[in-house]
């Protein structure tokens, strides 16, 4: 298995530079080198992080969401219908007109019925501020920490202020321990992350997440198989910067915490514009382009390695493009309406549906106080009505008087 692997996915042709083999990579004995077998561990390690994330929203997160003042909406359950549910299931969430009437005349439902029943049964799959203040707080610990760990281990190293310090005797490039474990924790939470795709909350941008997660995972294992360490790391310091600010604002967010929250989003916003639309552009992958010529030509990682490095950058604009228009809301509007990274089936309708249970309990009102209201609007109509007859009757009387007279 392990000669299969060294002759289809881990031929050096792939992955390193012309005229440099996995022999050149290695150093002495005292030190510690990149090998790919190494990544093997950050599968464990992944199901070790979904694991700890399971405890740690529970034991954690839960009772601080409480302390916080996260609070869940009262929701109405959907009453059991099986052809309602039927539907609901395999064709839509929200059904047309034309199959509203068709769905009335089977359950003997009016359409109004129809209409509330999508509308509770959409609201009762809703995720829960709750399960998302959770979500948003497991992230916010792990890109902290990643953060300050990532910036204690590459302060005091001459390629965080010098990019071209990354490919100074390259391959031959001793690993740091703390660089190791820098990239196999980083590496197996991306892992983590991916895997539990489809039971996390899905975003309006879940497609790019996906795309965004798979970059990540790609570029952080094809740079520690070519020894390129020194310029990953700093592709990840980069990434958890703001990271960790945008997990705090939606934790303060589902909290109702609105100033706290918009201010942490703003110092997010300019963090996130400087460092993914300047910083990285124009010291990574210049780096990555230009810089790494002098040391050796372009070979098939290099093209691979620079081409998901354009991807992430790509992902970088659409966001930032959000970000943007967030801003223009909380410039202009006076607030931020919304995230516009929102839940899909969440926040985008809340205003919608809120006004239509509103109908909804409007319709419900009894009869009698409809009758009264409208007797005392006919009432005061019809008072009206008398003092303008009398009006106009005293008005004709004095036109009369002259000519009596």
């Amino acid at each position: 298995m392990e000669e299969l692997m060294d002759q289809w996915l881990w031929r050096q042709e792939y992955w390193l530079p012309h005229g440099v083999t996995w022999k050149d990579i290695e150093m002495s004995e005292g030190s510690h080198h990149p090998l790919p077998r190494d990544l093997l561990v950050t599968l464990p390690l992944a199901l070790g992080f979904i694991a700890l994330r399971y405890v740690f929203e529970r034991v954690v997160a839960l009772p601080l969401s409480r302390l916080m003042g996260v609070r869940d909406r009262i929701r109405v359950r959907a009453a059991p219908v099986p052809k309602l549910e039927a539907f609901y299931s395999q064709h839509s969430h929200q059904p047309s007109q034309s199959e509203i009437l068709i769905l009335a005349k089977q359950c003997n439902f009016t359409q109004r019925q129809i209409e509330t029943w999508f509308r509770h049964r959409r609201e009762h799959d809703r995720p829960r501020s709750t399960k998302k203040f959770c979500e948003a707080c497991w992230r916010f610990v792990f890109y902290l920490i990643a953060f300050l760990a990532g910036l204690a281990s590459l302060i005091n190293k001459p390629w965080f202020w010098d990019q071209r310090e990354c490919w100074h005797g390259y391959p031959q490039q001793p690993l740091a321990g703390s660089h190791y474990w820098y990239y196999i924790t980083e590496l197996g939470f991306y892992w983590s992350l991916l895997l539990c795709v489809s039971v996390d909350i899905k975003r309006k941008d879940f497609k790019e997440q996906i795309i965004h997660h798979i970059a990540t995972i790609f570029l952080i294992g094809f740079s520690y198989c070519g020894n390129y360490v020194r310029i990953g790391t700093l592709v990840m310091l980069i990434h958890d910067s703001s990271d960790f600010l945008l997990e705090s604002a939606k934790m303060f967010n589902y909290a109702g915490w609105r100033k706290t929250c918009d201010s942490l989003f703003i110092i997010f916003a300019v963090v996130f514009l400087v460092t993914r639309l300047v910083v990285f552009p124009s010291k990574i992958i210049h780096t990555t382009l230009v810089l790494t010529l002098e040391v050796f030509e372009p070979f098939c990682g290099y093209y691979i390695f620079n081409a998901f490095l354009l991807v992430l950058q790509a992902l970088h604009i659409f966001w930032a493009w959000l970000i943007l228009r967030m801003v223009y809301k909380f410039v202009f509007l006076g607030k931020v309406e919304r995230d516009e990274r929102s839940d899909e089936e969440s926040e985008v309708d809340d205003e919608d549906e809120e006004e239509a249970g509103k109908e909804e309990e409007e319709e419900g009102c009894s009869w009698e106080q409809r009758k009264g209201a409208l007797n005392s609007k006919l009432t005061a109509l019809a008072n009206n009505c008398v003092l303008n007859n009398l009006t106009k009757q005293r008005s004709n009387t004095i036109s009369r008087m002259p000519k009596a007279r």
